[in-house]
């Protein structure tokens, strides 16, 4: 498992002038300017969560089944539960479209291992996969270094499954310099990196598996100082993703470790110019055909999967995130769904899979860990699938969709076939501390949106096209 990082957030972010995008009831707009925010240490952590058990072959669902009494899948098998032939049939592949994916770091052998992860699977090569590092110079990998491998294996799991996706979209990986020994600052180099690809037209979606607990900033003013990205990319129709978490109601402290005792969610999934990506859990057989619905994902009370990941017999919060956020009011495109987020911005807005139970299979190759394919899980999975999608329906639409979140809104308000609901599970977390059990109340799946999975997962056979439609429209 990942652990979480801690780093400083300064002040010096990006911003535009612009006309509200927002609401007045959303007290949400694109300002003109912002003054610094003071210094400040916040949690910022990716969402990809894998144990030390690495494999000669990617292992099947039966191996994992058998071996680790959790379910694991094949990208085949995720691309079946999606209904993505269907598109590939009719050429919609990602074409054009070009998927940044930003993380800290990167991996010193992505090349190669998507390289196997392809060959391994009959898939093609993405058209293009480059890298940069426009925030500076990423120091030398150093496999004993865990925050390096850590990384390493985000970027793995990025590249890996938006490709699985959206095979025939280009790929940008953009690598930020953040060391922890240094002290250095991790979101203003993100806001930096991202404004960069924005500015020079790099890409098309950008997707996102990271985030911070908002109760570790500690006011508004310092979390707006870092939003000029985000703003930067509405203006340019550029689509951001973000992963919710992997803690579900609850999330992570400063210290890293100590988790709260209430409900809370994390930034940027809960912006209003981002897109949060939930979790759900599949449960496919061989050719990834459903034996039952979706649910939201939640893995706190499963003692397998506790100790596969974590190495104990749990509970440990292992669920999707999702909540209210304490910095940003309700935006307009929320507002038939008050009923759920009261005044406040909801997250997730859509979810996807996520679940250990039904982790996905990576092929890693980088120092620090013995080469081999692990499965992993979390909302980092889950988001770069989703990007791959927008990637889809921007080839459709052809053009950039930008912002997607209220045609989400629009098509779970018209019950469109892409949308699949999700009415079963939560995001209820427990955890031990001090010898006491603690449990976190959180948010129940049900019929339309909910704090659990957003309007619900997609049938992409039927969502591209019809998220394309009001793309254009």
């Amino acid at each position: 498992m990942r652990l979480p990082r801690t780093v400083t957030v300064a002040a010096g972010a990006c911003a535009l002038t612009a006309a509200a995008v927002l609401s007045a009831g959303s007290a949400v707009s694109v300002p003109a300017a912002k003054a610094p925010a003071p210094q400040a240490r916040v949690v910022i952590r990716p969402g990809v969560l894998h144990a030390g058990h690495p494999n000669g072959a990617p292992p099947t669902t039966a191996y994992c089944e058998a071996n680790y009494q959790i379910g694991c899948y094949e990208p085949d098998q995720i691309q079946q539960a999606y209904h993505l032939p269907a598109l590939y049939l009719r050429g919609v592949n990602g074409r054009d479209s070009t998927i940044v994916i930003v993380d800290s770091f990167g991996s010193p052998t992505i090349r190669n291992d998507l390289t196997v992860f392809d060959q391994t699977f009959h898939y093609p090569a993405p058209p293009s996969l480059n890298t940069i590092q426009p925030a500076g110079q990423v120091p030398p990998y150093d496999p004993n270094n865990t925050d390096m491998v850590g990384w390493a294996g985000e970027t793995t799991l990025d590249v890996e499954y938006a490709h699985t996706i959206a095979p025939g979209a280009n790929i940008l990986l953009v690598e930020t310099p953040v060391s922890e020994t240094e002290g250095v600052t991790g979101f203003p180099q993100i806001v930096t990196a991202e404004n960069y690809v924005i500015n020079h037209g790099l890409g098309d979606v950008i997707s996102q598996s990271f985030s911070a607990t908002e109760q570790t900033f500690p006011d508004k003013a310092t979390l707006e100082s870092l939003r000029g990205a985000y703003e930067n990319a509405y203006v340019h129709h550029v689509t951001v993703l973000a992963a919710s978490g992997d803690s579900g109601a609850a999330d992570v402290g400063l210290d890293q470790s100590t988790y709260y005792t209430f409900p809370t969610t994390s930034w940027p999934d809960s912006d209003p110019l981002v897109t949060g990506v939930g979790g759900t859990q599949l449960h496919l057989n061989a050719s990834g055909q459903h034996t039952a619905p979706d649910n939201a994902w939640n893995d706190t009370y499963s003692r397998a999967t506790q100790e596969y990941i974590l190495g104990d017999a749990g509970p440990n919060p292992l669920a999707g995130g999702g909540g209210k956020s304490i910095f940003f009011g309700r935006p307009w495109y929320q507002d038939a769904v008050s009923y759920a987020v009261g005044n406040s911005r909801g997250v997730p807005d859509v979810s996807m899979s996520a679940a250990c139970n039904g982790a996905v299979d990576t092929y890693q190759s980088f120092g620090g860990q013995t080469p081999g394919w692990y499965p992993v899980c979390g909302t980092s999975e889950a988001t770069p699938l989703f990007s791959g999608i927008v990637a889809l329906a921007d080839q459709v639409a052809h053009h950039r969709l930008g912002l997607i979140n209220p045609y989400l809104y629009e098509l779970s308000t018209a019950h469109a076939p892409g949308i699949v609901d999700i009415t079963q599970g939560s995001n209820t977390v427990s955890f031990n501390r001090n010898n006491h059990l603690y449990t976190v109340e959180g948010f129940s799946a049900a019929s339309g949106y909910d704090l659990a999975s957003g309007v619900g997962t997609i049938n992409a056979a039927a969502f591209v096209p019809e998220l394309a439609y009001l793309g254009r429209h």
